[in-house]
């Protein structure tokens, strides 16, 4: 049976399961557990919450089968419902932050950066480096965030990243540069370059700071 199930297509098992054949859907997680989890992992930060969140997505995601539509990736269709989930847990934590008193904390410190002395080793400073990255990554919009981490932490097409966010092919490309340019330029202010590369506006002319970081969603 194992055998028989690791043989058919998304599709097909979207369509057994359907049917009643819950061993479909287990093969359908089999296949797209690892992938939903990084995804989850890389937008709330929180490897235990993914955890759970990874669990959640597939409990929607049986649940709302029916929804799915056989011809297209249900890669993109898994990303899109792993995505919402991300999108309410982010929202709920904000919430609790607020209750708490949480943003009135200082931000913490970013690992590693004081231990970019001269003469520190190159694995402290590829350390100091990734924690800018992240850092950088995690100061994203949503709409910026989702599309960089589907292309290249997941993999997917544009036309599958598309499909996943309900936009355009064109938005995608859109969004995904103006996503390198927001890390690149967060990242080298954080090292204290930011006069070395500055991004440009519509007219030619350098943004401000606080424009650096932010991205309108009528820009794509």
């Amino acid at each position: 049976m194992s055998l028989e199930l690791s043989a058919c297509t998304d599709g097909e098992l979207a369509a057994l399961t359907l049917a009643g054949r819950q061993a479909a859907f287990a093969e359908i997680m089999r296949r797209h557990k690892g992938p939903v989890y990084r995804l989850i992992r890389a937008h709330i930060g929180d490897a235990e919450e993914a955890l759970d969140l990874t669990q959640e997505c597939f409990a929607a995601a049986f649940q709302n089968l029916r929804k799915y539509d056989g011809d297209r990736p249900l890669a993109a269709w898994l990303a899109r419902v792993a995505i919402n989930k991300s999108r309410d847990w982010l929202r709920r934590r904000r919430i609790r932050q607020i209750l708490s008193f949480a943003s009135s904390l200082p931000p913490e410190t970013i690992e590693g950066e004081r231990d970019e002395a001269p003469g520190a080793d190159t694995v402290t400073f590829d350390r100091a480096e990734l924690a800018r990255l992240s850092r950088a990554v995690s100061e994203l919009p949503a709409t910026l965030k989702e599309t960089l981490l589907l292309r290249t932490v997941e993999g997917l097409s544009e036309a599958e990243t598309a499909a996943a966010l309900g936009i355009s092919g064109k938005a995608v490309e859109m969004r995904l540069r103006r996503a390198r340019e927001v890390v690149e330029n967060f990242r080298l202010r954080m090292r204290g370059w930011a006069g070395s590369r500055v991004m440009k506006g519509n007219d030619g002319g350098p943004l401000p700071p606080a424009a650096s970081i932010e991205w309108s969603e009528r820009t794509a």
